[in-house]
């Protein structure tokens, strides 16, 4: 399809250009000023440590590789004839995508490389020693990254292109993601960096605190065995039923573009291990009663959150499946029908709420005289409310008044009887 047919993205997000060129700032500063203060004794946003290094201390070509490294592992795992092949939803030229699904092959092979290497020699408390170099090469490959996937859908045909990264403004569409599903081949650089590199990284940044903060006082603490425990969970989760990110807004809407690379790449590695990085040099001592309480918590939330997810994505595949089968729905003009009860029928997406319990269960471990370990379940409440208030947009002119009819029977959109 020619591309000068495919309509304009009128609708902008983030506040538009000036939001979107702001947020190119803004994301990465974000970053290194939580890593640069939590790394202080203070932990205060309110006694952040001037000067600011320089490029030349964040810049390490060690490092620099290492990443590189680290993807290119995953990338290399990502293309090996394991796992399953499945089709991903129906596109605008009404085809499907394929994707081989073997992410958890993936993260098995890593955990045996990673134990392979400790058991030769590997420091991985070279992690902790070189975080903010470590983040400064991920932020520079997310660019660099950015930079050729911008480029490469200027040539992509107008059938591929994102509906909501096509402004006609290089800008924004730079941010938001020009082209929806970019691929080299068979390569699926979106799915690909939706979970390979970033939440596995997370998930050996976390170790990397772990082994620091055993080097430094002779045993891991209580608060550190949580914090990796409940994110390592979740990590596992996600590979474990890594088919279902196919139905998610940032496979199906989302093009992919600044937004989502820096998001896989350096926010959320660098970011959601900062309670284990804070843990370090700000240890917290936990007793039995009050650590079985988190725990309680955490599985409350994984709870709520694993089932929710699988009540949709069994629906999703099979309405007629025994387990949702009794469930009631409401009829749409598309043929699809929208889950009124169960999990479904409590709020409109009870999955956020069990991410957001999760959350605050994983900060907890922290203690409560500092808020910086908070960082991670305040932003992820707002991103929830925003990632919400879009899917109601999307869901309203996708269903219409079947939607209306949804909302008035479940009023609560995250939090019952508040929000």
């Amino acid at each position: 399809m020619d591309r000068h047919k495919i309509p304009r993205t009128k609708e902008l997000e983030f506040g538009g250009v000036l939001g979107a060129a702001c947020l190119l700032i803004l994301l990465p500063a974000t970053v290194f000023v939580l890593l640069l203060t939590c790394g202080t004794e203070q932990a205060s946003l309110l006694n952040f440590t001037w000067p600011l290094p320089t490029l030349h201390s964040l810049w390490n070509p060690q490092d620099f590789v290492l990443v590189l490294a680290w993807v290119g592992l995953q990338a290399l795992l990502y293309m090996l004839p394991l796992g399953k092949v499945t089709e991903g939803t129906v596109l605008r030229d009404k085809s499907r995508l394929t994707y081989r699904i073997n992410g958890i092959h993936a993260m098995w092979i890593t955990a045996l490389l990673v134990g392979v290497g400790m058991a030769a020699g590997l420091r991985l408390s070279y992690i902790y020693d070189h975080l903010l170099q470590l983040a400064f090469s991920a932020s520079v490959l997310a660019f660099g990254l950015s930079i050729l996937l911008y480029l490469k859908a200027l040539l992509a045909p107008g059938t591929g292109l994102a509906p909501g990264g096509n402004s006609g403004n290089p800008i924004y569409d730079f941010f938001i993601g020009h082209e929806l599903n970019p691929r080299i081949g068979t390569f699926d650089l979106k799915f690909f960096c939706e979970l390979r590199p970033g939440l596995l990284g997370w998930a050996l940044i976390n170790m990397g605190m772990l082994v620091k903060e055993t080097e430094l006082r002779g045993n891991p603490s209580l608060a550190m065995i949580l914090v990796n425990a409940f994110q390592l969970l979740y990590v596992v989760d996600a590979f474990w039923n890594e088919e279902a990110i196919l139905t998610t807004m940032d496979i199906v809407h989302e093009g992919f573009g600044f937004m989502l690379a820096f998001g896989d790449l350096a926010w959320v590695p660098f970011l959601y291990s900062l309670q284990a990085y804070f843990l370090v040099t700000h240890p917290q001592k936990l007793s039995l009663p009050i650590a079985g309480g988190i725990i309680l918590l955490n599985g409350l939330g994984y709870s709520v959150f694993r089932s929710a997810n699988s009540q949709k994505n069994t629906f999703r595949r099979n309405p007629a499946d025994p387990k949702v089968a009794g469930l009631k729905t409401i009829p749409t003009a598309t043929g699809r029908r929208l889950l009124v009860s169960g999990w479904w029928g409590l709020v409109r997406h009870p999955n956020y709420l069990g991410d957001l319990i999760m959350a605050f269960a994983w900060s907890l471990p922290c203690g409560i005289s500092h808020i910086l370990p908070y960082f991670y379940v305040l932003y992820f409440t707002l991103l929830l409310i925003h990632r919400e208030a879009r899917d109601e947009h999307q869901c309203l002119r996708k269903y219409g008044l079947a939607w209306q009819e949804y909302c008035r029977r479940v009023p609560y959109r995250i939090f019952p009887y508040l929000y």
